[in-house]
């Protein structure tokens, strides 16, 4: 994000794969993938490529959506969240807005939609919206206790109705979507976390990651920290592909001190996501990680 060009590489291999240009100069603010397309946002665009085949399926109407700030898409639909505080939802097949719904009076930072067609939206006021993709009505609003943050992040695992969140104050929130009501509320890090995801199925484990450069593994019943990991050694850099190197896992105490701890050791922690044996992070820095597990 914050470029014009995406990038694909193989999680498996570490390969570097392709790249994407986006139309017109525009900046990428946020994007999401799977086995046959990139859906890609700007400001002010929608963008979505093949992964064979034509690279530009279709570009929303500049003038339908301004200040567009992050997106989520469940097939054949991408939701987009506006500064404003309104969320767009558009067909990627016919091109066209399907319908508009207000989910803050302050912009949406974050989204998830869920399988059952309930939009979930995170704000700069520290609340989570829901709302009926269908009727447009808005079915509650979880408030966190723990004020002023903004909501950066947000999870929703499908198996226990649960929703989970990162905020700027470096809590990790959960929220029960059947009743609307906290679980738990957790100060992980003391700094911002960006990213938190789990892998689809599994009711245990949280993984997060912010601006302290930390992988925690949080679980998911109680918020408790359960392990936290850094790597060793900085990756290096080659030009513009990038040279891959193995390097072994630190693990670090949930409470340890992390001025401590070099900051090329545990460089920001932008984005993240959970496989079977693996979690990727993206840094600040241009380079990937991938966390590999034994079990």
């Amino acid at each position: 994000m914050g470029d014009k060009v995406l990038r694909l590489w193989s999680a498996e291999s570490c390969k570097y794969m392709n790249e994407y240009n986006v139309p017109n100069s525009k900046m990428l603010v946020d994007f999401d993938f799977d086995e046959n397309k990139i859906v890609g946002l700007t400001s002010s665009q929608v963008c979505i490529w093949k992964r064979s085949g034509p690279r530009s399926i279709f570009q929303s109407r500049g003038d339908t959506f301004n200040h567009g700030l992050c997106m989520s898409y469940a097939d054949p639909e991408v939701v987009i969240g506006c500064e404003d505080g309104r969320a767009f939802v558009y067909d990627m097949y016919s091109r066209s807005c399907s319908s508009i719904h207000r989910l803050h009076p302050s912009p949406v930072t974050c989204l998830a939609v869920t399988d059952d067609q309930l939009i979930v939206g995170g704000s700069t006021f520290g609340n989570v919206a829901i709302a009926d993709q269908t009727s447009g009505e808005r079915l509650g609003l979880l408030k966190s206790a723990f004020a002023p943050t903004v909501i950066r992040c947000l999870s929703f695992s499908a198996n226990s109705h649960l929703i989970f969140a990162g905020s700027s104050s470096g809590y990790a929130h959960c929220w029960d979507l059947r009743t609307l009501r906290p679980l738990w509320e957790t100060r992980v890090s003391p700094n911002v976390i960006y990213s938190a995801h789990h892998l689809p199925g599994d009711t245990s484990t949280l993984a997060v990651g912010g601006i302290d450069g930390v992988l925690r593994l949080v679980c998911q019943r109680t918020g408790e920290t359960i392990r936290s990991f850094i790597k060793n050694v900085r990756p290096v850099e080659s030009g513009p592909r990038q040279q891959v190197e193995k390097k072994r896992v630190r693990e670090i105490a949930p409470d340890a001190r992390l001025d401590n701890i070099p900051m090329h050791l545990r460089p920001p922690i932008t984005g993240l996501s959970v496989g079977m044996r693996k979690i990727v992070t993206t840094h600040g820095e241009n380079y990937i990680r991938v966390w590999k597990f034994r079990s």
